[in-house]
């Protein structure tokens, strides 16, 4: 075994590891799959999470139950589950802390979930970076083997499942399902054009779904407690809870689980402590790098997709990032464009030119070369990215500068006037 493994197993010892599967049925664990295997058919799990209200949790908040249906009943071929675990989205860190301290929660959401398609042969795609956390995974997936969840005839249903654990290479473009589905089969990360969707063709051609780790752990919930009861928290389209990553200059950085209805003022003033310093706020970016920027004047807004949407952003992966003011917002654009620029795969024209005339431009504004006509040409590229590519990488690159420029153009201005930074001391 090579010495890294050693060291992760040995972190597994440590006081305060709460992943072990005796803790996991101590808490209830797998009481879901002890009711619904073998005893509720397949599409009644489905139509109860239909009724839950459930939507994906990786970005685009897609009914769940609405995503299953659409696999067809008798394919004549083998159907896929494949959970997203590659979280690479920046200032989006929920589903490593889920993957780390409570692994048979997702596992036992992965045998619902295949179980309501018809799956047999579930795979766990997750990010190559995240070594301590695709260890624990395959400890947790040892122990349920061993206990008689996973494999054949699991508790006596009559129903046979393997997961197979894969960790990708570290490219951000494998969270978009197709490129992670092109990285399983062995080949290059590269989104596919749709349709045909992946629940028709997916993984080997078969049917597939692919669901996010926090979306998956939803499911033993759900199936305990009932649909009705998740129904119940949350806004009218925006079921649930979500878990809400927090990064930046707040007092209390962290994951917060938090019921739909929850506005952005109150996830930042009570549950992560404000603005660190005593300063102001400056601007918050609600669901990861890729999604537009608010401001101060939005920190009412609900945190659930509709209201995000409608205040022109949207919730995407739950990353929060809260920058006070001082901040420059050029060397935000500079550095989210790199990132971008940096993880385009190439293959659509608009994307890849895009992404690089984007980070040359404010780059050349951030260094003190910035010239009057460039945010002019900014928007002008950002326009001929957005909404043209096959998948939204290049979306997600263009939607964020065009906010900041929105937002803060008299702060790009000043940086092509005065050929500095003027926040700079």
């Amino acid at each position: 075994m090579p010495t890294y493994e050693k060291i992760l197993l040995k972190k597994m010892e440590q006081p305060g590891y709460t992943g072990t599967l005796p803790e996991y049925l101590a808490a209830g664990g797998y009481e879901a799959v002890r009711s619904v295997l073998g005893k509720v058919p397949p599409a009644e799990v489905i139509e109860r999470v239909k009724r839950s209200g459930l939507r994906g949790r990786g970005g685009a908040g897609f009914p769940t139950g609405l995503k299953w249906g659409f696999v067809p009943k008798d394919a004549g071929v083998p159907k896929y589950l494949l959970c997203n675990a590659d979280e690479s989205e920046p200032g989006t860190f929920k589903d490593r802390q889920l993957i780390e301290r409570d692994p048979h929660q997702l596992l036992e959401g992965m045998i619902l979930a295949a179980y309501a398609i018809g799956c047999h042969h579930s795979y766990i795609y997750v990010r190559g970076e995240l070594v301590y956390g695709a260890t624990v995974l395959a400890r947790a997936l040892a122990e349920a083997r061993a206990e008689g969840f996973i494999g054949k005839n699991p508790l006596g249903s009559g129903y046979d499942l393997e997961i197979t654990l894969h960790r990708g290479a570290g490219a951000y473009i494998c969270g978009e399902e197709t490129a992670l589905i092109e990285s399983l089969e062995g080949k290059k990360g590269l989104p596919r054009i749709r349709p045909p969707f992946p629940a028709v063709k997916g993984l080997y051609q078969c049917p597939t779904v692919v669901n996010n780790v926090e979306t998956l752990c939803n499911l033993p919930h759900i199936l305990t407690r009932g649909p009705d009861w998740y129904a119940s928290i949350g806004t009218e389209k925006s079921k649930g809870t979500r878990i809400f990553s927090v990064s930046g200059h707040v007092n209390k950085p962290g994951n917060y689980e938090l019921p739909l209805t929850v506005t952005l003022r109150e996830l930042l003033t009570e549950n992560a402590g404000g603005v660190s310093g005593g300063r102001a706020l400056k601007a918050v970016i609600p669901g990861g790098c890729s999604a537009p920027v608010l401001t101060p004047q939005h920190l009412d807004v609900g945190m659930d997709f509709e209201s995000l949407a409608a205040a022109g952003s949207m919730g995407g992966s739950g990353g929060v990032i809260v920058m006070a003011e001082g901040s420059c917002m050029v060397k935000v654009g500079e550095v989210v464009a790199r990132f971008f620029h940096h993880e385009s795969c190439g293959q659509c024209t608009q994307c890849r030119e895009g992404t690089a005339w984007l980070h040359k431009v404010l780059a050349r504004i951030e260094r003190g070369g910035g010239r009057r006509e460039d945010l002019a040409l900014l928007l002008d590229v950002c326009d001929n990215m957005i909404g043209k590519t096959i998948c939204v990488l290049s979306d997600a690159a263009a939607l964020p500068v065009a906010s900041y420029v929105r937002y803060f153009r008299d702060e790009f201005e000043a940086h092509v006037r005065e050929r500095r930074c003027p926040l700079a001391a």
